[in-house]
């Protein structure tokens, strides 16, 4: 198992993960750390616990924000499916109604061509 030092607040937090995480948990460290530093400009020393707890329910909150776009994107590629569905059902139908009309047009052609104009099938 692998370690990393984690800065938030000017303090180090010793933490252990996965072997291969260790670039992925410091840039989660830095985020964090930088969420945590946004807060403390914006508020002032207001105590390091305090700044963690905002600064954690600041970045709970973008993740929040995150996961509803994703779920709203989600219903926009499900919507997609269902209209990719519909459009292939309409083009089925079209398909079939212009089968029928070619087939009312061959009867009429072949009912012009032949030698009893009376036979025209009615349209």
């Amino acid at each position: 198992m692998a370690e990393v030092n984690i800065v938030v607040g000017g303090r180090s937090y010793r933490m252990a993960c996965d072997d291969g995480q260790e670039e992925h948990l410091t840039g989660l460290g830095r985020r964090f750390d930088q969420a945590f530093d946004e807060l403390r400009a914006g508020f002032g020393e207001v105590g390091d616990q305090r700044l963690t707890v905002m600064a954690a329910i600041l970045m709970t909150d973008r993740l929040d924000e995150a996961e509803s776009r994703i779920a709203e994107l989600q219903k926009q590629i499900e919507d997609r499916g269902n209209i990719d569905k519909d459009f292939e059902t309409l083009n089925a139908r079209f398909a079939q109604v212009l089968q029928n009309a070619a087939g009312r047009v061959e009867q009429l052609a072949a009912a012009l061509d032949s030698d009893q104009p009376d036979r025209v099938p009615e349209i």
